[in-house]
Protein backbone atom coordinates (compact mmCIF):
# COMPACT_ATOMS: atom_id res chain seq x y z
CA UNK A 1 0.00 0.00 0.00
CA UNK A 2 0.91 3.88 -0.61
CA UNK A 3 0.23 4.53 3.10
CA UNK A 4 3.34 2.67 4.19
CA UNK A 5 5.77 3.85 1.88
CA UNK A 6 7.85 6.28 2.40
CA UNK A 7 6.70 9.97 1.73
CA UNK A 8 8.86 11.41 -1.32
CA UNK A 9 11.26 14.19 0.64
CA UNK A 10 10.28 17.94 -0.53
CA UNK A 11 14.05 18.20 -2.11
CA UNK A 12 12.81 15.32 -4.35
CA UNK A 13 9.05 15.86 -4.80
CA UNK A 14 9.62 20.01 -5.51
CA UNK A 15 11.69 19.82 -8.63
CA UNK A 16 9.88 16.54 -10.32
CA UNK A 17 6.45 18.44 -9.51
CA UNK A 18 8.34 21.46 -11.61
CA UNK A 19 9.46 19.64 -14.17
CA UNK A 20 6.17 17.48 -14.62
CA UNK A 21 4.28 21.05 -14.33
CA UNK A 22 6.22 22.49 -17.17
CA UNK A 23 5.04 19.41 -19.53
CA UNK A 24 1.81 20.14 -18.64
CA UNK A 25 2.40 23.82 -20.05
CA UNK A 26 4.01 21.92 -23.06
CA UNK A 27 0.63 19.74 -23.05
CA UNK A 28 -1.81 22.54 -22.55
CA UNK A 29 -0.01 24.27 -25.86
CA UNK A 30 -0.59 21.22 -27.72
CA UNK A 31 -3.81 21.16 -27.08
CA UNK A 32 -4.16 24.67 -27.71
CA UNK A 33 -2.37 24.12 -31.19
CA UNK A 34 -4.13 21.58 -32.48
CA UNK A 35 -7.19 22.00 -31.20
CA UNK A 36 -7.54 18.53 -28.78
CA UNK A 37 -10.43 18.48 -26.59
CA UNK A 38 -9.07 16.36 -22.71
CA UNK A 39 -11.38 16.02 -20.39
CA UNK A 40 -10.10 14.78 -17.04
CA UNK A 41 -12.53 13.27 -14.34
CA UNK A 42 -11.21 12.80 -10.57
CA UNK A 43 -13.06 10.53 -8.34
CA UNK A 44 -12.14 8.94 -5.22
CA UNK A 45 -13.77 9.21 -1.55
CA UNK A 46 -13.48 12.84 0.52
CA UNK A 47 -10.13 13.59 1.82
CA UNK A 48 -8.83 11.17 -0.53
CA UNK A 49 -6.03 13.95 -2.44
CA UNK A 50 -8.30 14.77 -5.51
CA UNK A 51 -8.21 18.60 -4.59
CA UNK A 52 -4.89 18.99 -4.45
CA UNK A 53 -3.69 17.42 -7.33
CA UNK A 54 -5.89 19.28 -9.57
CA UNK A 55 -4.28 22.39 -7.89
CA UNK A 56 -1.11 21.42 -8.79
CA UNK A 57 -2.39 20.07 -12.12
CA UNK A 58 -3.53 24.10 -13.03
CA UNK A 59 -1.16 25.73 -11.20
CA UNK A 60 0.40 27.32 -13.50
CA UNK A 61 -1.76 26.76 -17.00
CA UNK A 62 -3.68 29.03 -18.61
CA UNK A 63 -7.62 29.75 -16.71
CA UNK A 64 -8.69 30.29 -20.44
CA UNK A 65 -7.27 27.45 -21.81
CA UNK A 66 -8.19 24.81 -18.90
CA UNK A 67 -10.43 25.42 -16.30
CA UNK A 68 -11.45 23.21 -13.56
CA UNK A 69 -15.88 22.28 -12.81
CA UNK A 70 -16.97 21.51 -9.57
CA UNK A 71 -20.89 21.72 -9.66
CA UNK A 72 -22.78 21.80 -7.03
CA UNK A 73 -25.31 20.42 -6.28
CA UNK A 74 -28.48 20.35 -9.06
CA UNK A 75 -31.17 22.56 -9.22
CA UNK A 76 -34.60 21.49 -8.84
CA UNK A 77 -34.73 22.18 -12.88
CA UNK A 78 -31.82 20.33 -13.98
CA UNK A 79 -33.04 17.46 -11.61
CA UNK A 80 -35.77 17.26 -14.33
CA UNK A 81 -32.99 16.49 -17.35
CA UNK A 82 -31.42 14.20 -18.28
CA UNK A 83 -28.68 13.14 -16.03
CA UNK A 84 -25.80 14.20 -17.70
CA UNK A 85 -27.46 16.76 -19.47
CA UNK A 86 -26.08 19.66 -17.06
CA UNK A 87 -22.11 18.24 -17.86
CA UNK A 88 -22.95 18.06 -21.19
CA UNK A 89 -21.95 21.77 -21.55
CA UNK A 90 -19.20 22.21 -19.79
CA UNK A 91 -17.38 19.81 -21.87
CA UNK A 92 -14.12 21.17 -23.64
CA UNK A 93 -14.73 23.14 -27.00
CA UNK A 94 -11.63 22.80 -29.52
CA UNK A 95 -8.59 23.74 -27.75
CA UNK A 96 -9.57 23.37 -24.20
CA UNK A 97 -9.01 21.23 -21.43
CA UNK A 98 -11.45 20.64 -18.38
CA UNK A 99 -10.75 18.80 -15.09
CA UNK A 100 -13.95 17.75 -13.36
CA UNK A 101 -13.82 17.81 -9.45
CA UNK A 102 -16.20 15.25 -9.55
CA UNK A 103 -18.06 14.77 -11.91
CA UNK A 104 -21.93 12.22 -13.55
CA UNK A 105 -20.21 9.88 -11.48
CA UNK A 106 -21.72 11.69 -8.63
CA UNK A 107 -25.21 9.45 -9.23
CA UNK A 108 -22.59 5.94 -8.84
CA UNK A 109 -20.96 7.36 -5.53
CA UNK A 110 -22.51 9.91 -3.33
CA UNK A 111 -26.22 10.08 -4.78
CA UNK A 112 -26.75 6.14 -4.75
CA UNK A 113 -25.03 5.49 -1.50
CA UNK A 114 -27.14 8.59 0.43
CA UNK A 115 -30.11 7.82 -1.39
CA UNK A 116 -30.33 10.87 -3.22
CA UNK A 117 -31.22 8.53 -6.44
CA UNK A 118 -33.50 5.97 -6.60
CA UNK A 119 -32.54 2.58 -7.31
CA UNK A 120 -33.79 2.60 -11.25
CA UNK A 121 -32.22 5.90 -11.75
CA UNK A 122 -28.65 4.39 -10.90
CA UNK A 123 -29.57 1.39 -12.68
CA UNK A 124 -29.76 3.52 -15.71
CA UNK A 125 -26.71 5.71 -15.22
CA UNK A 126 -24.78 2.43 -14.83
CA UNK A 127 -26.14 1.71 -18.24
CA UNK A 128 -25.78 4.45 -20.02
CA UNK A 129 -22.30 6.17 -18.68
CA UNK A 130 -20.94 3.58 -20.86
CA UNK A 131 -22.80 4.59 -23.67
CA UNK A 132 -22.09 8.06 -23.10
CA UNK A 133 -18.43 7.73 -22.49
CA UNK A 134 -17.70 6.20 -25.80
CA UNK A 135 -19.69 8.77 -27.85
CA UNK A 136 -17.08 11.24 -25.92
CA UNK A 137 -14.11 9.47 -27.22
CA UNK A 138 -15.60 8.63 -30.37
CA UNK A 139 -16.67 12.41 -31.47
CA UNK A 140 -12.44 12.92 -30.42
CA UNK A 141 -12.84 14.07 -27.07
CA UNK A 142 -9.97 13.00 -24.71
CA UNK A 143 -11.33 10.93 -21.73
CA UNK A 144 -9.02 10.13 -18.74
CA UNK A 145 -10.33 8.86 -15.53
CA UNK A 146 -8.41 8.86 -12.11
CA UNK A 147 -9.79 7.48 -9.55
CA UNK A 148 -8.21 8.59 -5.96
CA UNK A 149 -7.74 5.34 -3.37
CA UNK A 150 -7.38 6.19 0.10
CA UNK A 151 -7.61 3.95 3.15
CA UNK A 152 -9.72 4.50 5.92
CA UNK A 153 -7.16 5.04 8.54
CA UNK A 154 -5.54 7.93 6.67
CA UNK A 155 -8.79 9.40 5.71
CA UNK A 156 -9.84 9.48 9.42
CA UNK A 157 -6.92 11.42 9.86
CA UNK A 158 -7.24 13.76 7.38
CA UNK A 159 -10.76 14.47 8.91
CA UNK A 160 -9.05 15.14 12.24
CA UNK A 161 -6.90 17.97 11.04
CA UNK A 162 -9.74 19.82 8.79
CA UNK A 163 -11.28 19.66 11.91
CA UNK A 164 -8.15 21.36 13.92
CA UNK A 165 -6.91 23.73 10.42
CA UNK A 166 -8.89 27.00 10.49
CA UNK A 167 -7.80 26.78 6.71
CA UNK A 168 -9.11 23.63 6.07
CA UNK A 169 -12.28 23.44 8.12
CA UNK A 170 -14.53 24.37 5.11
CA UNK A 171 -13.30 21.23 3.33
CA UNK A 172 -15.62 19.12 6.15
CA UNK A 173 -18.89 19.19 5.99
CA UNK A 174 -21.64 16.68 7.41
CA UNK A 175 -21.75 14.30 4.00
CA UNK A 176 -17.99 13.89 4.83
CA UNK A 177 -18.84 12.63 7.86
CA UNK A 178 -21.38 10.51 7.29
CA UNK A 179 -19.01 8.93 4.63
CA UNK A 180 -17.15 7.41 7.69
CA UNK A 181 -19.73 5.88 8.91
CA UNK A 182 -20.62 4.12 5.54
CA UNK A 183 -17.04 3.35 4.54
CA UNK A 184 -18.04 -0.32 3.33
CA UNK A 185 -21.10 1.04 1.34
CA UNK A 186 -18.89 3.76 -0.83
CA UNK A 187 -16.68 0.65 -0.77
CA UNK A 188 -19.55 -1.72 -2.74
CA UNK A 189 -20.73 1.17 -5.19
CA UNK A 190 -17.38 1.96 -6.08
CA UNK A 191 -16.56 -1.63 -6.99
CA UNK A 192 -19.69 -1.69 -8.57
CA UNK A 193 -19.45 1.54 -10.77
CA UNK A 194 -15.53 0.15 -11.53
CA UNK A 195 -17.17 -3.45 -13.28
CA UNK A 196 -19.76 -1.24 -15.36
CA UNK A 197 -18.04 1.81 -16.41
CA UNK A 198 -14.49 0.45 -16.70
CA UNK A 199 -14.18 0.00 -20.26
CA UNK A 200 -11.59 -0.41 -22.76
CA UNK A 201 -12.26 2.96 -24.62
CA UNK A 202 -12.09 5.21 -20.75
CA UNK A 203 -10.56 3.09 -18.64
CA UNK A 204 -10.39 4.23 -15.48
CA UNK A 205 -6.68 4.89 -13.67
CA UNK A 206 -6.27 3.72 -9.81
CA UNK A 207 -4.07 5.98 -7.82
CA UNK A 208 -2.88 5.12 -4.53
CA UNK A 209 -3.51 8.27 -2.59
CA UNK A 210 -2.24 7.47 1.06
CA UNK A 211 0.73 9.73 0.55
CA UNK A 212 0.03 12.71 -1.24
CA UNK A 213 3.28 13.90 -3.01
CA UNK A 214 3.71 10.66 -4.21
CA UNK A 215 -0.16 10.35 -5.80
CA UNK A 216 0.63 13.84 -7.34
CA UNK A 217 3.51 13.05 -8.78
CA UNK A 218 2.39 9.34 -10.37
CA UNK A 219 -1.27 11.14 -12.01
CA UNK A 220 0.58 13.89 -13.11
CA UNK A 221 3.44 11.62 -14.86
CA UNK A 222 0.69 9.26 -15.88
CA UNK A 223 -1.41 11.86 -17.56
CA UNK A 224 1.40 12.87 -19.92
CA UNK A 225 2.48 9.63 -20.57
CA UNK A 226 -1.51 9.05 -22.15
CA UNK A 227 -1.46 12.14 -24.33
CA UNK A 228 0.89 12.23 -27.78
CA UNK A 229 1.39 15.64 -26.98
CA UNK A 230 4.53 17.05 -28.43
CA UNK A 231 6.91 20.78 -27.95
CA UNK A 232 4.89 23.63 -29.57
CA UNK A 233 7.59 26.38 -30.17
CA UNK A 234 6.00 29.34 -28.84
CA UNK A 235 5.96 32.61 -31.06
CA UNK A 236 9.28 34.95 -31.14
CA UNK A 237 8.84 37.91 -29.09
CA UNK A 238 10.97 41.06 -28.72
CA UNK A 239 10.35 43.39 -26.22
CA UNK A 240 9.82 46.53 -27.69
CA UNK A 241 11.84 50.00 -26.65
CA UNK A 242 9.97 52.58 -24.64
CA UNK A 243 9.03 55.60 -26.24
CA UNK A 244 10.58 59.35 -25.79
CA UNK A 245 8.46 61.08 -22.36
CA UNK A 246 5.78 63.19 -23.95
CA UNK A 247 5.66 65.12 -20.71
CA UNK A 248 2.92 62.67 -19.04
CA UNK A 249 2.93 63.38 -14.94
CA UNK A 250 1.34 61.04 -12.29
CA UNK A 251 -1.03 62.73 -10.10
CA UNK A 252 -0.48 63.80 -6.63
CA UNK A 253 0.13 60.16 -4.57
CA UNK A 254 -2.18 61.90 -2.03
CA UNK A 255 -5.27 61.94 -4.22
CA UNK A 256 -5.26 58.46 -4.00
CA UNK A 257 -6.11 55.76 -1.08
CA UNK A 258 -3.60 53.16 -0.72
CA UNK A 259 -3.50 49.89 1.29
CA UNK A 260 -1.70 50.71 4.26
CA UNK A 261 1.93 48.98 4.73
CA UNK A 262 1.10 45.68 6.89
CA UNK A 263 3.76 44.41 6.04
CA UNK A 264 5.79 46.76 8.06
CA UNK A 265 4.90 46.27 11.10
CA UNK A 266 5.57 42.53 10.82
Amino acid sequence: MAGNEATVPRKVYEPELLRLQTELVKLQEWVRAEGARLVVVFEGRDAAGKGGTIKRVAEHLNPRVARIVALPKPTERERTQWYFQRYIEHLPAAGEIVLFDRSWYNRAGVEHVMGFCTKEEHQRFLRQCPIFERMLVEDGILLRKYWFSVSDDVQQERFRQRLDDPTKRWKLSPMDLESITRWEAYSRAKDEMMVHTDIAEAPWYVVESDNKRRARLNMIAHLLSTVPYRDVLPPVLDLPPRPPSTGYERPPRDLQTYVPDHAAGL
